[in-house]
């Protein structure tokens, strides 16, 4: 069973394009959705990203995965 990050992109303390504590600057190639989040938001570390022709998807080691199909739905 795979556990889903909370908000990886809107929430958490880290920054995820940036790694950085959440309320950074975010790169302009993430702000124009060309870039996946390389951070856990949650924790700050390294995910594993795989992009795909369809979208992304992030692994990280301590609070599961996320996938940018999962994120569609919620917009």
């Amino acid at each position: 069973m795979v556990e889903k990050l909370g908000d990886p992109v809107g929430g958490g303390v880290y920054n995820v394009y940036t790694g950085q504590p959440a309320g950074t600057a975010t790169p302009t190639a993430a702000q124009l959705g060309l870039e996946p989040p390389r951070f856990c938001a949650e924790c700050g570390r390294r995910m594993i990203v795989q992009v795909r022709p369809d979208g992304w998807r992030a692994q990280c080691s301590r609070h599961g995965q996320v996938d940018s199909s999962d994120l569609e739905t919620q917009r």
